[in-house]
């Protein structure tokens, strides 16, 4: 079957949606009435969401949960969270009552600096080529000013562009190698901006100052910011004397300190375990990067690469025992923004930073690394003490009782059923088949 379209982005919404429910769907009303149900009521509400992307056909809700009870540097917080995926929210929020009523989370933000370069190929000699970025390195300052002129006014601004020779990687290979500081945006349009006005003056000033012999070339391949930012770092902890940390499942708080140690510790050492591990960080940091509007997939792909700045894919967050004290921290590299994009477009993000009593890009910054600490703390206390299976396929029961379209009733009957008794897949299905045989 040819399912190939020709000029499918020229179509009308309207005949976008009935090319897929007749092209995919034998029942193609039916495939209708799942889009339409699932766009917002308000007409100009659902434009806003129709011109975020393209070709949009309808919309994909992710629940957004609260997260209340978060003791962050003195001051009480409620963070919102959007995700799918069950007890997140609410391990979360034990997380943070748990450490509440023990000082809270402290946090540090380390540095903000953000990355941008140029990269470009030139094949003649290169001292002559280093020689030429030093006369030439305030030209970039210079030409870029109608850029940077706001960004300057609230404080950033670019902070230092340097050459770097990559010969050694790749042939011929050289970097124009830029840091900014970007305040309370995320900055990726003003960094590229100001690094596609770099690639411009590198090229113009090669041919006015004669950088070129013959048989030289200079060609510039790419300028684009990086979502590596190892400089924009921010530390979030907690402690406490060891036992206080006695609580209904830690019944032995010294005993339960070592096992936690100990299970930081693999993930220190152990890429399959350290994986697992940050999924559980990026639960708590992706569900609060999403609901303020902010790129999640980025956060995802700077944090990572963070992970493995030793060589080896490792663990984020860390503790120690010591004279008695027990500690837990991650440092997480952070490139997030509280105005522009989405925070200023999308009304439930706008919702999502008044919960938060409208932060500060730093602000965010603290907030999103304690979600990441609490969520892994929440995780690992299971793990080490009852295991997370028990919690986890509590939370996820009303799935299993949705997939199989249960009653009221039925409903009533398996959470009542299974208050004593272990979820899994199986043993639910097998109960709602009997309960259903009985009442046949």
């Amino acid at each position: 079957m040819n399912n190939a379209v020709a000029g499918f982005s020229k179509l009308s919404k309207t005949e976008k949606i009935n090319w897929i429910a007749e092209t995919y769907f034998s029942n193609a009303e039916e495939a209708l009435t799942i889009i339409r149900n699932y766009w917002n009521s308000d007409e100009k509400l659902q434009q806003l969401h129709d011109e975020f992307i393209e070709n949009t056909i309808t919309n994909l809700y992710i629940p957004l949960g609260i997260a209340p009870n978060f003791l962050i540097n003195g001051k009480y917080k409620t963070i919102p969270m959007a995700i799918e995926e069950s007890s997140v929210v609410a391990a979360a929020s034990k997380a943070a009552k748990y450490w509440a009523s023990r000082g809270g989370f402290k946090t540090t933000i380390i540095d903000t600096e953000k990355i941008g370069q140029v990269h470009f190929t030139y094949s003649g000699d290169s001292e002559k080529l280093h020689a030429f970025f030093d006369r030439i390195k305030p030209k970039f300052f210079s030409e870029t000013q109608s850029i940077t002129k706001n960004m300057q006014q609230r404080g950033g601004g670019i902070l230092d562009i340097k050459l770097k020779d990559k010969r050694s990687l790749l042939e011929h290979y050289y970097q124009l190698h830029a840091t900014f500081e970007t305040k309370d945006s995320m900055g990726a349009n003003f960094i590229n901006s100001c690094l596609e006005q770099f690639a411009a003056t590198l090229k113009e000033e090669a041919q006015n100052e004669k950088l070129l012999a013959d048989g030289e070339k200079l060609e510039v391949i790419m300028s684009i910011l990086s979502n590596y930012v190892p400089n924009c770092l921010v530390r979030a902890e907690v402690s406490c004397p060891i036992e206080e940390l006695a609580e209904k499942h830690i019944t032995n708080p010294q005993e339960f300190a070592e096992r936690f140690l100990q299970a930081v510790q693999i993930a220190e050492i152990e890429p399959f375990r350290a994986v697992t591990h940050n999924k559980g960080i990026m639960n708590g940091v992706d569900a609060v990067v999403l609901a303020t509007g902010n790129d999640f997939r980025a956060v995802e792909a700077g944090v990572h690469a963070y992970a493995s700045k030793n060589g080896q894919y490792a663990s984020l967050s860390h503790a120690k025992i010591e004279n008695g004290i027990f500690s837990f921290w991650l440092e997480i590299p952070l490139a997030l923004g509280t105005v522009g994009g989405l925070t200023s477009l999308h009304p439930l993000v706008k919702f999502c930073l008044e919960i938060l009593e409208n932060p500060s890009a730093k602000e965010l910054m603290e907030i999103v690394a304690v979600a990441g600490l609490a969520q892994n703390f929440a995780a690992l206390r299971s793990l080490t003490t009852t295991g997370i299976q028990e919690g986890h396929m509590k939370m996820h029961l009303n799935n299993i009782i949705n997939q199989f379209e249960a009653t009221d009733e039925e409903r009533y009957l398996i959470k009542a059923h299974f208050k004593k008794t272990a979820v899994s897949h199986s043993a639910v299905v097998e109960f709602i088949e009997n309960l259903r045989k009985q009442t046949k």
